[in-house]
């Protein structure tokens, strides 16, 4: 006769116990588990509906397990002889009405709950005093991030926007390009960037300061460079940088040239052009404005290599004449 297998459930329980005590120190740490802490209205809501949902599935979760260990200690064979049959128990009506229109009315509170929230993470509200809403442009492309504000002031990878004001930002490719996500995990959801295709989105942050991001789709082999971020500024100093970058910009801006250069090219080729996924870069190709523009605008197909796109299409001949403002600036002399 086979000897019946003892029951186990100090081992069991112990299991338990460490892995809730492991759940418990990633849940204050968070540890990438949840959001991270919310600084736009629709972020919030992106944060409340997970865990809202979270607390509902964990919910279901300890119930399944402890009923589970219930049963397992209950209706254990104990001593008796494994080919004998346990004992027969028979369906409850009203257990198996519960067990099902349990599962429905969790998911139908799931469903009002984040269509309530929708609204307020979707649309963007109303803006105060502060003169309505301010409208960019974000266009990605391989591998960075373009923006363009009301007045043709142009950035590269760095936003900037005023706190407390509603900023509403339209995310677009180029035809030409693949596609990309823009996400600033802070000040909201991910909104994909696709050729030809407008998609709109906005955050409100209420508190200066730095807020990191990146491109949350795979766009190519240089897509982990693609990192961004907006910065939060008081309203009156973000309107002094606005003023500024539009008097600027309408002549070669060496501003504008080095965010350029270090955005576009320096991730590819280099800060100082000595090479890395791209060739190294000679002062006088640098230095030279036909032959620059052409790569720029046309790309450049290298033997062996994969193919430079075409990263300045689009420019306008401000960023051009910016570029090479600063170029001459810092390679001129070492032609």
């Amino acid at each position: 006769m086979t000897p019946p297998v003892r029951p186990r459930l100090l081992l069991i329980i112990g299991v338990l116990a460490a892995l809730l005590a492991l759940a418990g120190a990633a849940a204050a740490g968070n540890g990438g588990f949840g959001p991270t802490s919310p600084a736009s209205p629709n972020a919030e809501g992106i944060a409340t509906s997970f865990w809202f949902v979270t607390a509902l599935v964990l919910g279901v979760f300890l119930l399944v397990e402890s009923l589970l260990v219930v049963f397992v200690v209950r209706f254990r064979r104990r001593k008796r002889p494994r080919d004998a049959d346990g004992p027969q128990i028979h369906g409850s009506n009203r257990l198996e009405l519960a067990w099902t229109a349990g599962p429905v009315l969790i998911l139908f509170a799931i469903a009002v709950f984040v269509f309530a929230k929708l609204p307020g993470i979707i649309d963007s509200p109303d803006a105060t005093a502060s003169g309505g809403p301010l409208r960019i442009e974000v266009v990605g492309h391989q591998f960075y991030w373009q923006f363009r504000y009301p007045n043709g002031v142009i950035a590269i990878d760095r936003m900037r926007a005023p706190a407390g004001r509603p900023v509403v930002l339209d995310v677009t490719a180029p035809d030409w390009d693949v596609n990309h996500s823009w996400w600033i995990p802070r000040l909201g959801g991910k909104i994909d960037a696709i050729p030809g295709r407008m998609n709109t989105t906005w955050f409100r942050a209420n508190e200066p300061g730095f807020y990191e991001g990146r491109c949350a789709e795979l766009c190519g082999a240089f897509h982990a460079k693609m990192l961004t971020g907006v910065e939060v500024l008081p309203q009156a100093d973000f309107d002094e940088w606005l003023t500024t970058a539009f008097s600027a910009q309408h002549q070669a801006d060496p501003a504008l040239g080095r965010e350029l250069w270090e955005g576009v090219c320096a991730k590819c080729h280099g800060l100082a052009a000595e090479g890395g996924y791209g060739p190294t870069l000679a002062a006088a190709t640098l230095t030279n404005r036909d032959a620059l523009e052409t790569v720029i605008r046309n790309g450049r197909a290298l033997p062996g290599r994969n193919v430079m796109p075409s990263v300045g299409r689009d420019w306008t001949a401000a960023q051009l004449q910016s570029l090479y403002a600063y170029l001459e600036a810092e390679f001129g002399s070492q032609g």
